[in-house]
């Protein structure tokens, strides 16, 4: 016994030396890798004072009485001074009316509920009406869980009006933010008939963790980014934020057939 303390007494064990960390001088942020509220991306996006809202009356009467989920929105609503994940309407983009809406990453993540899903097929069922090319500026997690199944049926319930809208001979550009990820990927993010997106923006379905876990593949580095879309013929451009409204505008223009100088 006294044999196997003194062996304990003798070892020495390795120790991690502390090492002070160095502090890098701090890099000016990018203006491209901020995430915007939809506030400021109305701000960036429309003519000064253009912007007219739309559908703001529709809201959640959570339908499956999740635990909770009234409160969460009540807090979200207060702290974001919005009333849902997406914000629709109209206004003019270099001087060519447009339908708008804007995702939201700050309420709820910019998951899709049943309401999303209202605001826009009611969106693009108004631009269908009346002539109207439609710009949507992505941003979410996915679907959100609080409503089950009916936030699921807003995949096909607002692709169905995008296909509509096409039909009719209408332009739709879907910008790609970061995130755009689950449920709207799948459905009405990927159906524009131009599709931008912001460099570095991650877009996918499934997260990379529970992709590799299914496949048993290490994925490269830069899969699901905005850039690596591109390559691979996911995304028709990348634009610079502060490029974006000039270049949304020279899409419209051309697709009205007004003067693009």
């Amino acid at each position: 016994m006294n044999n196997i303390m003194n062996m304990f007494k003798k070892t020495r064990y390795a120790t991690i030396p502390v090492v002070q960390e160095k502090k890098e001088p701090q890099r000016p942020l990018d203006p491209d890798s901020e995430r915007l509220n939809s506030k400021r991306r109305i701000e960036l996006t429309a003519d000064a004072e253009s912007f007219e809202p739309m559908f703001e009356n529709i809201r959640s009467e959570n339908p499956l009485g999740f635990e909770g989920y009234d409160e969460r929105l009540a807090m979200l609503c207060e702290k974001t001074n919005l009333t849902e994940a997406v914000t629709t309407g109209v206004c003019t983009v270099e001087g060519v009316k447009t339908c708008i809406a804007v995702m939201d990453s700050e309420f709820l993540m910019g998951s899709m509920g049943s309401v999303v899903g209202e605001r826009l097929t009611c969106l693009f069922e108004y631009a269908t009406e009346n002539s109207l090319p439609v710009v949507v500026f992505c941003a979410s997690g996915g679907a959100r869980m609080h409503e089950g199944i009916f936030s699921l049926m807003q995949m096909a319930k607002v692709s169905g009006a995008v296909w509509k809208h096409s039909q009719a001979g209408l332009l739709y550009i879907s910008v790609l933010t970061d995130p755009t990820t689950g449920g709207v990927t799948a459905s009405f993010a990927m159906l524009g008939d131009i599709i931008i997106a912001e460099p570095n923006a991650l877009v996918g379905f499934a997260g990379r963790r529970v992709i590799e876990g299914t496949i048993s593949q290490k994925l490269p580095d830069n899969f699901q980014r905005a850039e690596f879309l591109l390559e691979h013929g996911f995304v028709d451009i990348l634009c610079k934020r502060n490029e974006l409204r000039t270049t949304i505008g020279k899409m419209l223009k051309l697709h009205t057939g007004e003067d693009t100088k």
